[in-house]
């Protein structure tokens, strides 16, 4: 009896230990993802927070919605090293020819044609370039844009189009590269076409919109959610337990309000469906700062190829709604604030104009030809971004000025003098005598940049002292000259007075910020009502927003973007005006720092403090007239909005001014009437 019984509790137990282990282990599997067969291809989701939204199960377990698209036959088997003959890019870098039109042109093509012929990359000889650019009309469907002559197949070429699909038939493109607004996952060839973002009608050519984020951590009434709609914006309360993308999630009952389509939203997360049409609420909430959460998109990313969409946005799936959801409401607050930041740099960085849509998508291409020379990700994903960070002149991060700070370095303790002589050509032999003195001169140059020879005869300083055959043009001062071997450069022209003390001490301020300029003499430029047009002018002593760079501090890095990143209609207005060059040179510093240059002070007089092409100012000459009136203006139309910011700022020596001895002060001089 008693062995049957113990018989019985053991079957007993075994069919419990059964029935547990068949219930356990498909949960087991949901929880523990197999690892991917091989050859097995990983669709969506394509999970860019695996931190933050873990999958439960492998994207390949999951059904495909609907037909999909088949792959081109002709172009799908493109790659870079295949399809591409880099060979012709060899010396010259990227040149690109574009195509003239064949019919109506759009005010979007105008646009496009425009920003690349501004560009260093443009050249109006196709047997130079090393890409031809097609630009897409916008044509009917079931039409493609005509094949050019020296099409080759379509090697070398790019067809561009920030318009969907300008070709339904993209196997007829042979070896060409497509950049194209919301390609589709299926279709799109990684590391050969080129993913843009689907910009709007009226997008601004350059200049654009800033980022609207003004509070980077969520306030309390602000709406956690909000879901983009055909009708625009539809936000839920931040109480919110339902999933409103989902019609089968219990009920909110938070508040709501629907926002017109040009509205972007002020909420922490915008769930945006993956339907292809929902691509364009991707840019406003990029624009708004609202955290993109993209529900299994069937498009590629804007330029993945190089941005890191990790740092700005969340890949989720729609079927895992609940967990979604909850992850949103548990994120981290420094979590949403690094995301929400990254989301205004990447706007500002590569997508607020048409214009660096289009250098953005021209610098891939630059960085696929460069190879191992190219930009890291770093500088891809990280202030002021890549299309300010040349890789001509670095491709180490430590480098450039502004990313001392992340790298946790300062720059060399030396600097170089570099003092432009111009007409009448007489050499500065106090002004070098005074440079030769600073502890942290490391070399002193002298830019010849006048019609008389320079004297025989240098006079011997305690530091090299080099004479530079200098272009006549006064644009030639910013050059980036092979001999200047120090980060820091202290531009000087012929006629600056300035004495060691000064430098010495102004040198030690730049140190602690090299990305800004830093100089003695100020101007502050002014939005005059009168005329409805920009000013600027030296009367405002306490508020600042340029330095003039006949006396100021800045890293030589500068002169590389100067020369190599603006554009020539700029170059050319300030050759004619030469004062000009001065709000140039801080336009461009602005642009890339967002910052105002620092002042510190001065004993000595160093000329004229007013500018002499500012509008009704004193020393404006006559023949001036024209140039003084529209050099800030055109400067503004270049750059497409005002860089400058002014500032208050001045930094003094420690005890300067105070009334205590002399003897207890570094900076001595500074003092001395």
């Amino acid at each position: 009896m008693q062995s049957w019984r113990r018989k019985s509790l053991w079957l007993a137990m075994s069919a419990s230990w059964l029935l547990v282990l068949l219930g356990v282990f498909p949960l087991l599997r949901l929880a523990v993802p197999s690892r991917p067969r091989a050859g097995t291809s990983q669709g969506w989701p394509r999970w860019l927070d695996a931190e933050l939204l873990q999958s439960f199960s492998q994207p390949a377990e999951f059904p495909e919605d609907g037909p999909q698209p088949p792959r081109a036959p002709g172009g799908g088997s493109c790659t870079w090293e295949a399809c591409f003959d880099a060979s012709k890019c060899r010396g010259g870098g990227l040149k690109v020819f574009v195509y003239p039109a064949t019919g109506p042109v759009s005010e979007t093509h105008r646009r496009i044609l425009a920003s690349i012929e501004g560009s260093r990359y443009h050249t109006f000889s196709a047997a130079e370039a090393c890409l031809l650019l097609l630009l897409s009309p916008d044509t009917p469907a079931g039409q493609c844009t005509p094949v050019p002559l020296q099409w080759d197949g379509g090697r070398n070429h790019l067809v561009l189009g920030l318009h969907p699909a300008p070709c339904p038939r993209p196997f007829q493109l042979g070896q060409a590269m497509v950049a194209q607004a919301r390609p589709t996952v299926d279709t799109f060839r990684a590391g050969f076409d080129v993913a843009l973002p689907l910009l709007p009608e009226a997008h601004p050519l350059r200049g654009g919109a800033p980022g609207q984020l003004r509070q980077h951590s969520p306030h309390p009434g602000m709406a956690l959610l909000a879901l983009a709609e055909e009708g625009g914006w539809h936000t839920a309360g931040t109480n919110s337990s339902a999933c409103p993308w989902d019609g089968h999630c219990e009920q909110d009952h938070g508040p709501k309000q629907t926002h017109p389509g040009a509205t972007l939203p002020n909420a922490t997360f915008c769930l945006i469906p993956g339907r292809s049409s929902d691509a364009l609420h991707f840019l406003q909430a990029l624009q708004a700062g609202c955290i993109p959460v993209l529900l299994s998109p069937r498009w590629e990313l804007p330029f993945s190829e190089v941005i890191d969409w990790t740092k700005a946005a969340i890949v989720a799936d729609e079927r895992l709604s609940l967990q979604v959801l909850t992850a949103l409401q548990e994120m981290p607050l420094t979590r949403v604030l690094a995301l929400r930041q990254q989301t205004q740099f990447l706007w500002d960085a590569y997508f607020s104009t048409v214009e660096k849509v289009i250098h953005t998508t021209l610098e891939i291409i630059q960085d696929r030809i460069s190879g191992a020379s190219a930009h890291p990700s770093l500088l891809w994903n990280s202030p002021p971004g890549a299309l300010l960070a040349l890789p001509t002149f670095s491709t180490s991060p430590s480098d450039f000025p502004f990313y001392h700070l992340q790298q946790g370095s300062r720059p060399l303790g030396k600097f170089s003098a570099l003092i432009w002589v111009e007409a009448p050509g007489q050499l500065p032999v106090k002004l070098i005598q005074a440079m030769a003195g600073s502890q942290h001169c490391a070399q002193i140059l002298v830019l010849w940049s006048s019609e008389k020879p320079p004297p025989p005869r240098l006079p011997e300083t305690a530091v090299p002292l080099t004479v530079i055959d200098g272009p006549r043009k006064v644009s030639g001062r910013f050059f980036p000259y092979s001999a200047i071997n120090t980060d820091a450069i202290l531009s000087l022209d012929a006629h600056s007075s300035l004495s060691t003390s000064e430098v010495d001490f102004a040198f030690v301020v730049w140190q602690s910020f090299p990305e800004r300029m830093v100089g003695f003499l100020t101007w502050n430029h002014f939005w005059d009502e009168a005329r409805g047009s920009w000013g600027y002018t030296a009367e405002r002593a306490n508020e600042f927003s340029m330095v003039l760079t006949s006396a100021a501090f800045y890293h030589r890095y500068y002169h590389t973007l100067f020369t190599h990143s603006l554009p020539k209609a700029l170059w050319t207005l300030a050759d004619e005006a030469p004062t000009c060059v001065d709000v140039l040179m801080n336009f461009l510093v602005a642009a890339v720092t967002k910052l105002p240059p620092i002042k510190v002070p001065h004993a000595t007089r160093h000329g004229e403090t007013s500018p002499p092409l500012a509008p009704g100012g004193p020393g404006l000459r006559q023949e001036q007239q024209p140039a003084a009136q529209d050099c800030i203006n055109q400067m503004v139309a270049g750059f497409g909005h005002m860089p400058l910011v002014s500032s208050r700022l001045r930094l003094d020596p420690v005890l300067f001014k105070d009334p205590v001895s002399m003897l207890r002060k570094k900076y001595r001089s500074l003092e001395k009437p």
